[in-house]
């Protein structure tokens, strides 16, 4: 069997799932294997995960991280994603009131805002959202948010303009970002693969001028190769399809490298999840920016 239907068909089975091949059933990894099959058009499976999210879900809107751990609630933004899609898949609103609660706890939570100051260098005073609550706004949970108002028809909402701020303002000067910090006591941090893959995702339908951001694709590009860990390498080939980029020339050499290792050593949902949606012919999260650019 080709690896890729062998990996769908292993996802399609895996839902509800987690992180460990026989650990319990988590919620970001059920939402990446659920928009993976959408993508895949393996949709009663998709439904299967979107169902298991909605049983999640709290009384205020939020998706903690598993059904033992109602917080933090970061992965409520994969669970917009994922109803979304699948709504969309079969033409019912069949999670419209999961989203749309899902939507009012989401813009009601806010990261905190700290004065800012001469030791760091991005602004401190931008709202976006954090991974616990109560706590400053980071790169990676602001980016899934912005993701998800889009797909709920956001786009426009001031807080996901703020949102959007952010993410350009935690670029690095030469490109790339990390986890958000970006200039700590007159040292520029290193970029990270991951987060500047989840970052272009997010800004992919922006009209942004600056520099930062052809820097940061053109960074993505010089770092993917055979050896990179399967979650950044699959969020970097995602950011580089975001924005319409030719992907790398060995794109499914590499996946299928990154999908032996995964089956070798622990088969879990979330790296079949990830490996699924960067495999995908169609870019998963939305139309990307048209007209390719050169890699």
């Amino acid at each position: 069997m080709d690896w890729s239907h062998d990996l769908i068909d292993r996802l399609a089975h895996s839902v509800p799932g987690g992180y460990a091949e026989r650990g319990e059933a988590t919620t970001e990894p059920t939402a990446l294997a659920g928009l993976a099959l959408v993508a895949h058009s393996r949709i009663a499976a998709a439904q299967i995960a979107a169902h298991w999210l909605a049983e999640q879900q709290a009384d205020a809107g939020s998706v903690g991280i598993s059904p033992q751990r109602a917080t933090p609630c970061w992965p409520t933004a994969l669970a917009i994603l994922l109803w979304r899609a699948v709504d969309r898949a079969t033409g019912t609103g069949t999670h419209l009131r999961a989203v749309d609660r899902a939507i009012q706890w989401a813009l009601a939570e806010r990261g905190r805002i700290q004065r800012r100051g001469p030791l760091t260098g991005h602004d401190s005073t931008l709202v976006g959202w954090s991974w616990a609550a109560n706590t400053h706004s980071w790169l990676e949970p602001t980016s899934m948010f912005v993701l998800a108002l889009k797909a709920a028809g956001h786009a426009n909402h001031p807080r996901t303009g703020e949102a959007v701020r952010l993410i350009v303002d935690r670029q690095l000067p030469t490109g790339g970002c990390n986890y958000g910090n970006t200039i700590i006591l007159d040292q520029v941090l290193l970029p990270h693969v991951q987060p500047t893959g989840l970052a272009m995702m997010a800004l992919a339908d922006e009209k942004i001028d600056d520099a930062r951001i052809e820097l940061s694709l053109r960074y993505l590009e010089r770092e993917l190769c055979r050896e990179t860990t399967t979650a950044s390498l699959c969020y970097g080939l995602l950011g580089l399809a975001a924005h319409g980029c030719t992907p790398p020339p060995d794109r499914l050499v590499w996946l299928r490298r990154a999908y032996e290792r995964v089956v070798h050593r622990s088969v879990n949902a979330y790296k079949l999840a990830l490996l699924a949606l960067a495999s995908s012919d169609r870019y998963p999260f939305g139309a990307p920016v048209q007209g390719a650019k050169n890699a």
